[in-house]
């Protein structure tokens, strides 16, 4: 099969496309009566729909949310990072606001106070963080410290108790040399009719005060071990 040899073309010089030679002449005068060069982009748009396509395709554009103009390529970043308009979340209270307004709600919101679980102290909410920070890390050197002190208190605890016994045994030995003699006075107190009824109820007074102080003792004792 023969081979067509490659055709001859010309460069138009409005829309700047190789055209075959044959054509050119033809070509160039629909095209530069028809088609426009995009100064933008460069594309051949129809003369028509050229405004068109610089307004749809290229002009400055307008923020929905701060109506600043702005090339369109960049409306999206600047809509999510720079727009004094978008919406952000405080980082107190999480409520949602425009950018503009947040440093002066934050200062307000974060004067709020709330209650420390660790310490039971009310904290503002600027300072929460490292309150609960610096909190833990006493609570954690409270316990350290806690834990080598209870061996010493152990020690103290265990010299106390022979004190407490002595005075118990001291309590004891007191009840016994005290009712022992009076309730000897009550026997030898015979006597008869009104007489030995008043004894007997003065003896059983004075055994109930002395119990009765001797008791009180005791309890404080205990209260005080």
């Amino acid at each position: 099969m023969e081979t067509v040899p490659d055709q001859a073309t010309s460069l138009c010089s409005h829309c700047d496309r190789a055209i075959p030679s044959a054509n050119i002449d033809l070509h160039y005068a629909h095209c530069s009566r028809n088609l426009e060069k995009c100064k933008v982009c460069g594309d051949m748009v129809p003369k028509l729909y050229a405004d068109e396509h610089y307004l749809n395709t290229h002009a400055p554009v307008a923020c929905s949310l701060c109506s600043e103009t702005m090339e369109r390529d960049i409306v999206d970043i600047h809509q999510g990072e720079n727009c004094p308009r978008r919406i952000v979340t405080c980082e107190f209270c999480e409520f949602p606001l425009p950018a503009i307004d947040l440093a002066e709600h934050q200062e307000v919101c974060g004067n709020r106070t709330e209650l420390c679980h660790i310490c039971n102290k009310y904290v503002r909410l600027r300072e929460r963080y490292n309150h609960e920070d610096s909190c833990n890390r006493i609570q954690d050197n409270s316990v350290g410290s806690s834990r080598n002190v209870r061996p010493a208190e152990r020690d103290e605890g265990a010299r106390r108790r022979p004190q407490n016994d002595f005075s118990r045994r001291r309590l004891l030995f007191t009840i016994a040399i005290t009712v022992i003699p009076l309730n000897w006075a009550w026997k030898k107190k015979k006597t008869r009719g009104h007489k030995r009824r008043n004894a007997m109820s003065t003896t059983n007074f004075a055994l109930f005060k002395v119990l009765s102080t001797l008791l009180r003792a005791n309890a404080t004792m205990g209260m005080v071990r």
